[in-house]
């Protein structure tokens, strides 16, 4: 068995472990003996990492845990049936174990609802009421050309302010397509409407000509790794648009550290816990990053750069995938992430592994 192989039946067996009975996926399953002791706890649901879970399901032909975890949301994320919106992250009973709002993680979960039921459209509707719930939810904050109220980012460490109209680029790529899938799903209006708007607010976010990491009134022109979303998973732009080979030019510039994918220049988050303390002692290189950019690189046809991105994560790990990777024996990751396995699933898929 090639270490390819050996990696996709382990990271299988990582994202099971990480879907739990009551329909739940955790980002990591903490109470495992595998998992490291002195590493942060991720035994939380981010809806958006368990969508990326189900996505990878689905081309593993894996299809037993989706449609529990949808259940999950729609009939115990706290506050979603008031509100049609997820928040940053929950603990497995449905509460809310944070109450910051990321619009990408309800647009995510309808991007997944739609990927699993792609080639059966009408299948879908068991979860119509999830669907109509998430996509006026994101709607009915949406103000023409920004949130009514303030958004945090993927990596929840920046804001966005509705006096200041500015958006985070991932977070509307997402919301457009998040809208999309759910018009593709069940015909409304309002959403394609929105999802307009949201389109016309993404163009604005060029600067050099590349996409910067948020936009408005101010704007944060730093990149951002997460700026492969807008090709994968969510194709608002080709992989061979002017301004996304910019803005992976300016990732790899600013942000491959000896062939390590970073997530933002300046990054201090490791995951490492000192009695209760974040250390924050610099962020290593994250190999779902790494993932997305082989990804990337399958989807614009340049397999050599896919294969290189790809093969550098399996050449620094054993099999299970943390969320970094240093350059020191010191510093302990949270290992593995579920979102890890899961863009590996999806590169090698792309690659032609599985």
């Amino acid at each position: 068995m090639s270490s390819i192989e050996r990696t996709v039946e382990l990271s299988m067996k990582v994202l099971m472990d990480c879907c739990l009975e009551n329909g739940a996926i955790v980002a990591a399953n903490a109470i495992k003996n595998y998992y490291p002791a002195t590493a942060g706890c991720y035994f939380y649901v981010w809806p958006r990492d368990a969508s990326y879970v189900c996505i990878a399901a689905d081309l593993m032909g894996i299809c037993d845990i989706q449609e529990a975890f949808f259940k999950w949301c729609l009939e115990r994320a706290e506050g979603f049936s008031q509100t049609g919106l997820f928040f940053e992250k929950y603990y497995v009973n449905g509460l809310k174990a944070s109450r910051r709002f990321q619009p990408d993680q309800t647009a995510t979960v309808l991007f997944a609802i739609w990927h699993h039921y792609q080639d059966d459209l009408k299948s879908s509707l068991i979860f119509k009421d999830l669907i109509t719930k998430a996509a006026d939810g994101l709607c009915t904050r949406w103000e023409i050309d920004h949130f009514d109220i303030v958004t945090t980012d993927l990596w929840e460490e920046r804001l966005t302010f509705p006096d200041l109209e500015d958006n985070f680029t991932y977070s509307l790529a997402a919301c457009i397509r998040g809208l999309e899938c759910a018009n593709a799903l069940i015909v409304n209006n309002k959403w394609q409407k929105v999802s307009r708007q949201m389109r016309e607010q993404l163009e604005k976010h060029v600067v050099n000509g590349y996409f910067v990491r948020s936009y408005g009134k101010l704007k944060d022109e730093r990149i951002d790794a997460s700026l492969l979303g807008l090709v994968y998973p969510f194709g608002i732009y080709k992989a061979d648009d002017p301004k996304v080979i910019l803005s992976v030019r300016e990732i790899e510039k600013k942000l491959v550290i000896d062939g390590g994918v970073h997530r933002y220049e300046f990054d201090e988050y490791d995951g490492w816990i000192y009695e209760e303390i974040h250390r924050k002692k610099g962020a290593g290189a994250w190999p779902l990053l790494n993932f997305w950019l082989s990804i990337y690189y399958s989807l614009k046809g340049d397999g050599d750069h896919a294969v290189e991105c790809y093969n550098w994560v399996l050449d620094k790990v054993n099999g299970y995938i943390p969320e970094q990777i240093f350059d020191n024996e010191l510093q302990v990751s949270i290992c593995p992430l579920a979102w890890s396995h899961a863009m590996f699933i999806i590169a090698s898929k792309l690659l032609g592994y599985i």
